[in-house]
């Protein structure tokens, strides 16, 4: 892999820092060449570095033409840019030479030029066109590329890799006194030195850490101030620091070439700006095991966790700032913990490895999709964006899975609810209606998956069934492969509608994964025989329930004291359900007088359960119950579910999620496909019709007995998970991958 990077060569802080460290490492694994329009100090720290650097000074459009013809007689593949400078090479030379360009974008581009209007109308208008016109970024943080997403950049077509340094070398030991008296602070024995590597630039807020650190010296005379850094700023802080009465603490020591030498003579590293990525001054310091005192911007909150990595404030907080700083200065030990606890989480996820390793991956992806004119990923189809955390969660273990096999291609949702999809998954979404749109993406992926459930059935609609034809045919039609994943079938009542499935399915689709044996016949009765078919499981299946800290605030939201055992209700409006709802209620009340159980009832679909519940728990009178709020997500439905101690349910997905978490159900069938999943999984079942009290009950009670057999009920849970692998692995030879585990 061939990849040259474009900078101006004029670059100095984190970004210099971030290029220098990033191709120093990147040359072990990719041919990497640096290009700098400029000589000086970047270029020949890169060459010092071992890093092959070109230098092409004058005239920057005659550069441009040298620089192209370096990428034709080297073989380039992928040009990676930095800055306004860079980023205005790169569009340039795409056009002349047809390869991709990706463009890391370390900083806010409107705040770059903050307080330089001329900057700002040239290089700031500059800069903004070329990245509008580069169609991969990278963000440096999390932050920063949900910025670029924010301001319309395609989600898809952005990646979020973090900056990462070498914890692994040895850091050389500073004298501190002689560092001192170089940069002229003021340092007495017993003083505790803040210190700030940053430009002295507006969006650094510097002025808000000298009001900091004024506050912090009204409790604790000893506090002191080296910011290392130069900028136009410089005059303004030299005279607050006056005003403030505290121009013999603050030293303003410009640019220093040795940074350990910084970091080894101060005792808390701050950072104040208005706006960041992910800046190296946080993982410098965290390498020294500084404490860490910062402003909550960008990415920093991902590493400084307040309290326990370190202190985070509002922008221009300098009260708080300042008290967290007073704080640190009076307590030693409280410096150790937090610079320690910093270290270890910093050296775990940010190192200069995972940085090379992430960067690598990104390259690889946007070669392959360009080796693919462009199609690459999953558009994904289904019963989405309606209020059912089934189908919701059936959406987020396919999103789950298919990053499994590949976490940075293009996924696409088709659902009711565009925004909040692409929000909870980090996904493309389309409305499921948007026609024009989505058949457009189709021409863009390489496979279509049809997401589960039951979506090829008429009983609900006829018009559904139609619709999912006409997208599997759509998808066909446009290049991509096509699956239907994880699903039932049926049931289809009407004949025309068994044929034009037949002749879809035959004709369509690639690969058909089931969830149940039933679905195997059902197909084998329509006569599709083209697709391979494959036994597999639910998809949900997968799904791990939230955090148990999440769990606990909803039933300590609900009533549910710590430790209570409880029995799930997960019921369904149906036709023939009200005629019934006196038996079910009569279960609940024996799950609390005979099996000591708790009634709970759990909304799958907060839109039309509560109907159900209601008509259940107004007939308990004396008999305590819980009704959990709706909606929640599909993650806090299972662990909800997986604290059951039994699960009887109409919901399919009430089934699901249980038999997932090793929860003992009963099932109340009012469907085929409910009483083929309980078959499935050898589950007490009783259908809608023919319930009674007393037999629910004792359904209830073996419910309660299997419930003391962990053991058995934790091997159904491997046997079905192993099962549903098979979707994720016809997926993924579809895809022509393989899949990633772990």
């Amino acid at each position: 892999m061939k990849v040259i990077h474009l900078i101006s060569g004029g670059d100095t802080g984190g970004a210099k820092t971030h290029v220098h460290s990033l191709l120093h490492s990147l040359t072990k694994s990719v041919d990497v060449t640096l290009v700098c329009f400029r000589e000086g100090p970047f270029a020949e720290e890169a060459r010092a570095l071992g890093i092959d650097t070109r230098v092409f000074p004058g005239r920057f459009f005659a550069a441009l033409g040298e620089v192209e013809r370096l990428i034709r007689e080297s073989g380039c593949e992928l040009i990676h840019s930095h800055g306004s400078r860079g980023n205005l090479a790169g569009v340039i030379l795409a056009r002349r030479t047809r390869l991709p360009v990706v463009s890391t974008v370390h900083s806010d581009w409107k705040l770059d030029y903050l307080g330089r209007p001329a900057a700002a109308m040239t290089y700031g208008v500059l800069n903004a066109w070329a990245l509008r016109r580069i169609k991969y970024h990278i963000g440096v943080s999390d932050a920063m590329r949900a910025l670029l997403i924010e301001r319309g950049f395609r989600r898809n077509d952005t990646f979020a890799i973090y900056n990462g340094i070498d914890f692994t070398r040895e850091i050389p030991a500073a004298d501190r006194r002689a560092f001192y008296e170089r940069v002229g602070a003021r340092i007495a024995p017993g003083d505790v030195v803040v210190g700030a590597a940053a430009r002295l630039d507006p969006v650094k807020d510097l002025a808000t850490l000298v009001r900091a650190v004024a506050r912090a010296r009204e409790t604790n005379p000893a506090v002191k101030l080296i910011i290392a850094g130069e900028g136009p700023e410089r005059q303004r802080l030299l005279d607050l620091a006056g005003e403030l009465g505290m121009a013999d603490a603050l030293t303003l020591c410009g640019w220093l070439d040795d940074m350990d030498e910084f970091y080894g003579s101060i005792d808390i590293n701050a950072l104040t700006s208005i706006s960041e990525t992910f800046p190296y001054a946080i993982t410098e310091g965290a390498a020294h095991r500084l404490p860490t005192v910062s402003t909550r911007v960008g990415g920093i909150p991902r590493l400084v966790v307040d309290g326990e990595t370190g202190f985070l404030a509002e922008v221009g907080d300098s009260a708080l700032l300042g008290e967290r700083i007073a704080a640190l200065a009076g307590d030693a030990a409280l410096r150790s913990a937090l610079g320690g606890a910093l270290f270890e989480k910093a050296s775990r996820e940010y190192s200069i490895e995972a940085t090379c390793r992430e960067q690598t991956e990104v390259y690889r992806e946007i070669l392959e999709r360009e080796a693919n004119g462009g199609r690459a990923g999953v558009i994904i189809c289904g019963a989405y964006g309606l209020g059912n955390a089934g189908d919701e969660a059936i959406l987020d273990a396919i999103v789950a899975e298919m990053r499994g096999i590949d976490p940075l291609m293009p996924l696409t949702v088709m659902t009711r609810e565009p925004e909040g999809a692409s929000e909870r998954l980090d996904v493309e979404a389309v409305h499921t209606f948007a026609f024009p749109r989505f058949l457009a993406i189709m021409k863009r992926r390489a496979l279509y998956i049809n997401g589960g459930g039951s979506l090829i059935q008429d009983v609900t609609s006829r018009r559904s069934l139609w619709y999912f034809l006409f997208t599997l045919r759509a998808a066909k039609k446009r290049g991509c492969r096509v699956m239907m994943y994880g699903c039932g079938i049926g049931p289809v009542k009407r004949e025309h509608g068994v044929a034009r499935t037949r002749e879809t399915l035959n004709s369509s689709v690639d690969v058909i994964t089931l969830r149940e044996p039933d679905s195997v016949e059902e197909l084998a009765r329509f006569g599709v025989t083209e697709p391979e078919i494959i036994l597999a499981a639910d998809p949900a299946l997968t799904l791990r329930g939230a955090a148990p800290r999440r769990v606990d605030a909803v039933f300590a939201g609900a009533g549910i004291a710590p430790g209570t055992r409880c029995a799930g209700f997960a019921l369904r409006n149906w036709p023939g359900f009200e005629e019934k709802a006196a038996a079910i209620a009569e279960c609940a009340k024996f799950a609390w007088r005979e099996l000591g159980l708790l009634p709970v009832f759990i909304p799958i679909n907060h839109k039309n359960d509560s109907d159900a519940a209601h008509a259940v728990t107004e007939l308990l009178r004396d008999t305590p119950y819980v009704e959990l709020p709706g909606p929640m997500p599909s993650a806090l439905t299972i662990g909800a579910i997986g604290r059951m101690e039994i699960v009887v349910s109409m919901r399919l997905h009430g089934l699901i999620f249980a038999a997932g978490q090793g929860r003992p159900v009963v099932g109340v069938s009012y469907d085929p496909k409910v009483t083929a999943f309980l078959k499935c999984i050898g589950a007490e079942c009783t259908e809608l019709g023919e319930v009674t009290a007393e037999g629910l009950c004792s359904l209830a009670a073996r419910a309660a007995e299997r419930a003391k057999d962990t053991e058995a009920l934790q091997e159904s849970v491997k046997r079905l998970r192993a099962l549903e692998e098979r979707n994720s692995l016809a997926a993924a030879r579809l895809l022509g991958k393989e899949v990633q585990h772990g």
